[in-house]
Formats: structure tokens, C-alpha cells, sequence
């Protein structure tokens, strides 16, 4: 009877979007994605990630902020040199969060962790992105299981068209989304078993 309320309660808060924009429109089935993972299959969503992005950036503005009140204590002439190593430092950082947020991050919107007993050292460690060419309307979802025991990872991709999960209305189909993600999920776990 708690998994019927439970998806009741999931299905009534629909997310309607305009289909015509393909970045709301993944950003809409990124939402519910990570939704399933955290609502359906129970697992603890970590920010890591996101973290160590708003960690970078706020590195960034600090350096920026210590430079505007060092001008302003300091005019000009006298504050050149703390200007350089600030505007130096700036850039140097915002490089490393470009290279972070490119080579790093990839599009993941969602990791997750799934517990597996008392010992938190096996936990598997799930991560959901995805992607969306800029005129196309193949939405491509990647999920990627990091065994907590063995430290294998394993991948399942799956490319539809959008309007595969959102109707006429601009509505989210739920239970369409469920059942891709819980494929591509029963596949990773298949696999798992298999080896």
C-alpha cells in the first residue's frame, strides 16, 4: 500500500514543460531521473561534486572580492602588484573549474549511493547524465554503477526521442521515464549477478 501512495504522490506532482525547448525538456527528465533513483530505488544522494564546483567558485569570488577592497583601501598606483595576483589568481581558477566542469562533472546531474550493509567501504556508487544535441531531440541517458566490493564500473546507455517521455502537453510522463531507468538500472544489477 506505501509504494501506490508513494507513486501517487510522485505522479501527481507532474512537470509540464515547453517540448519545443530541448533544454528544458532535460533538464525536466534529468529531474525525474534523479527522482527515481532517490525516490523508487531508495538510494542517498551525494553532492560531491557539486561541492567541489561551488567550492572552486567560491574561491573565485573571494579573490575577486579581496582585490575590489584592497583598491579601495589602497588606490591604484599602490595596490598594482596585489592587483596582478589577484586577476592572475582569478583566472587560474576559473580555468580549473572549466577543466572541472568539462573533464570531471561530464553532464552527471545526479550520484547517488547505494547502501549495502554496515561496511560503507562496498557501498556501489551510482552516477546519472545526460546529454542533448542542440537541434536534435534524442535525449541520451547514461547510467554508471561503481561496485563498492570489486571496483568495476559498468555503463547502460539508452537514446530516445523526447517525445518518448513527454506528451503533446508538454507533460513528463513518469511512468515511461520509470521504466526506462529501472531497465537500464535491472541491466547494470544483471550484469553485476552475471560475473
Amino acid at each position: 500500500m506505501a509504494s501506490k501512495t508513494s507513486k501517487e504522490n510522485l505522479n501527481s506532482e507532474k512537470k509540464i514543460v515547453n517540448k519545443w525547448d530541448g533544454s528544458a525538456c532535460k533538464n525536466a527528465l534529468d529531474d525525474t531521473v534523479k527522482e527515481i533513483l532517490t525516490k523508487k530505488f531508495n538510494y542517498v544522494e551525494t553532492f560531491g561534486l557539486i561541492d567541489i564546483r561551488l567550492c572552486l567558485c567560491g574561491v573565485a569570488v573571494g579573490v575577486a572580492l579581496f582585490a575590489l577592497l584592497w583598491d579601495q583601501l589602497y588606490p591604484f598606483p599602490l595596490s598594482r602588484s596585489v592587483l596582478a595576483v589577484c586577476v592572475s589568481t582569478y583566472f587560474i581558477v576559473t580555468g580549473i573549474l572549466t577543466l572541472y566542469t568539462s573533464y570531471v562533472e561530464k553532464g552527471i546531474f545526479a550520484v547517488t549511493v547505494q547502501k549495502n550493509g554496515k561496511n560503507s567501504g562496498s557501498d556501489n556508487i551510482w552516477e546519472a547524465s545526460s546529454y542533448m544535441k542542440k537541434f536534435d531531440d534524442k535525449y541520451n541517458l547514461l547510467l554508471i554503477l561503481k561496485d563498492g566490493k570489486s571496483g568495476s564500473i559498468r555503463e547502460a546507455v539508452s537514446c530516445k526521442s523526447v517525445s518518448q517521455y513527454i506528451d503533446e502537453n508538454g507533460t513528463v510522463i513518469y511512468d515511461l521515464v520509470e521504466v526506462e531507468v529501472s531497465k537500464l538500472h535491472n541491466s547494470l544489477l544483471t550484469e553485476k549477478k552475471d560475473k
